[in-house]
This record gives C-alpha cells, structure tokens and sequence, in this order.
C-alpha cells in the first residue's frame, strides 16, 4: 500500500508539474501578446505625434514665408514713398539749399 500511495503521490506531482507548466506557458503567451499590442498602440501613438507635430511644422513654416513675402512687399512700398518723400523735399529745398551755399561761400568776413 505504501508503494500504491506513494506511485499515486508521484503521478499527482506530475499531474502538479505538467498543469503548472501548462499554466507558465499561458501567461508567457499571454504577456507576449500583451507586449506586442503595447509597443502597436505605442507605434501608433508616435505615428499620430509625429504626424500633428509635422503638421504644425508646415502650418509655421507656411504662415512664415507668407509673412515674409508680404513684409518685402510692404517694405518695398514703404522704402518707395520714402524715396518719393525725400526727392519731393529735395526739389522743393535745393533752391533754397543752392542760394544759402552761393551766399556763404561768396560772402567774406573780416
């Protein structure tokens, strides 16, 4: 009877054993699985970051070189009026400018 018991004792340990193993194995699965699902929403995560970070970039980028067409544009008709405003000044005043020089210069002091 010993021998029955304890044949019974080893076969249950190896029932133990194997259901163990069965049981290992389907958390190992289980967490591969887990695993490859975390790093396919992580992948889709970055694709969607990087995505609305290039999509800011392009937005800048774009408000930028369309600033700066308009701001050439508008300094070179800022720098137009300007030069207009000085030869408008300058014909005005180069008589004036002309006459006071001749009178300087042909005046003499003692």
């Amino acid at each position: 009877m010993a021998a029955s018991t304890s044949q019974n004792g080893i076969q249950a340990l190896l029932a133990a054993e194997q259901e163990a193993q069965h049981i290992v194995g389907a958390a190992r699965t289980a967490k591969q699985a887990r695993l490859k699902q975390a790093k396919e929403e992580a992948e889709k995560e970055i694709a969607e970051f990087r995505a609305q970070v290039e999509a800011e970039f392009q937005r800048k980028v774009a408000e930028s070189s369309g600033d700066s067409g308009a701001n050439v544009k508008r300094l070179e008709i800022e720098t137009e009026e300007k030069i207009g405003n000085l030869k408008t000044e300058t014909s005005r005043i180069s008589q004036d400018v002309v006459s006071m020089l001749l009178r300087q210069v042909t005046t003499v002091k003692n």
